[in-house]
């Protein structure tokens, strides 16, 4: 049986191009996926078709992706980490 503390999150850890890596917590990172899905700029996985709200969304694609192209030359990446062992 697996370990509960594998499904526990303290954040995540975000990578962007010509940016540092930043630390955001779970809402700070679902608040810049809405943002970017607001731009209308990203071409969205087919799958995010079927929800309809922006929270939906950004909360799938939090929970089930790791990447999201942002254009020419942009990425976005986000790792979820854990604090304690």
């Amino acid at each position: 049986m697996p370990d509960s503390i594998m499904y526990q999150e303290d954040g995540y850890v975000v990578l962007e191009a010509d940016n540092p890596e930043q630390f955001m917590t779970p809402e700070e990172l679902q608040n810049k996926l809405k943002n970017i899905l607001l731009s209308g700029k990203v071409e969205i996985p087919r799958e995010l078709f079927k929800l309809e709200s922006i929270e939906e969304k950004s909360h799938y694609l939090m929970e089930n992706y790791f990447e999201l192209d942002v254009g020419e030359d942009n990425f976005l990446q986000w790792y979820v980490v854990r604090l304690e062992k």
